[in-house]
């Protein structure tokens, strides 16, 4: 089960961002029980806490980017390249976040950064998702869309490498209770490993990571995992309340 805490920008002072690496280590120490399933935790700060946390990081915990730049450096003022990040110590990169979708990030940019950060040996968690859901399902063909923009481009290799984030927009923000139901995850997930058979060979479309995000809470998260299909979580504000995600991390471990 990978857990990946995206604390966006909520976390602004050292004092927080480093309870929360403390939390996170703990959980990552505790030894599994015997029928538990085995668990990583991806913490992804805002970027400068990554070379507070993540450099020297000796831990099982692992870092994720929020971003990347699809630049290699130079003269870009403010861009954070992917050559940095993986000095610091950073293995994983949430793109095509619906938050940064929703400023302005096409299709063909969160392309572009997806080959980046593979070519710098880093890990893309691709994030995809509807804005709404319609009687005709149209939606489907948009999530398709995504998924078919980043991978057309990319060998058979660097596809397997990519781990996909469902994160309906729909459901980001609402309640537990309101956000998408077991049943309706389980057939979701179906369609994507359908379309992700398209671009992998061998059943490996049935076997690739997959995880979600929406209102991911301790109330909704072992319904959620039970049966559907996912690996993992992408936890978005419950992350960066320690009671709140260590909850969650027990109750899909």
């Amino acid at each position: 089960m990978l857990i990946v805490a995206n604390w966006k920008a909520y976390v602004e002072t050292r004092t927080k961002a480093k309870s929360l690496f403390a939390a996170a280590k703990r959980l990552s120490a505790r030894p599994p029980l015997r029928f538990s399933v085995t668990r990583q935790i991806v913490l992804a700060p805002p970027a400068p806490y990554l070379g507070l946390l993540a450099t020297k990081n000796t831990s099982k915990v692992r870092f994720a980017a929020q971003d990347i730049s699809d630049t290699t450096g130079g003269a870009r003022t403010g861009e954070i390249t992917a050559a940095l990040l993986k000095d610091l110590g950073v293995g994983y990169v949430i793109l095509g976040h619906s938050e940064r979708r929703a400023a302005g990030e096409t299709d063909s940019v969160v392309a572009s950064k997806v080959a980046h950060a593979l070519a710098h040996d880093l890990i893309p968690i691709l994030c995809v998702g509807e804005s709404e859901r319609d009687a005709d399902a149209h939606y489907l063909h948009a999530v398709r869309a995504q998924i078919a923009t980043v991978f057309e481009p990319l060998s058979t290799q660097e596809r397997i490498k990519v781990i996909i984030a469902y994160e309906p927009i729909w459901a980001i923000g609402k309640s537990a209770a309101e956000a998408i139901l077991p049943q309706d995850l389980t057939e979701m997930i179906l369609y994507l490993r359908k379309v992700l058979s398209e671009y992998l060979p061998d059943g490996q479309g049935m076997t690739a990571k997959i995880l979600y995000g929406g209102s991911v809470e301790p109330t909704n998260a072992r319904a959620l995992a039970a049966g559907s299909g996912i690996d993992g979580f992408l936890v978005g504000h419950a992350s960066i309340d320690t009671q709140a995600f260590t909850a969650l991390v027990k109750a899909v471990s």
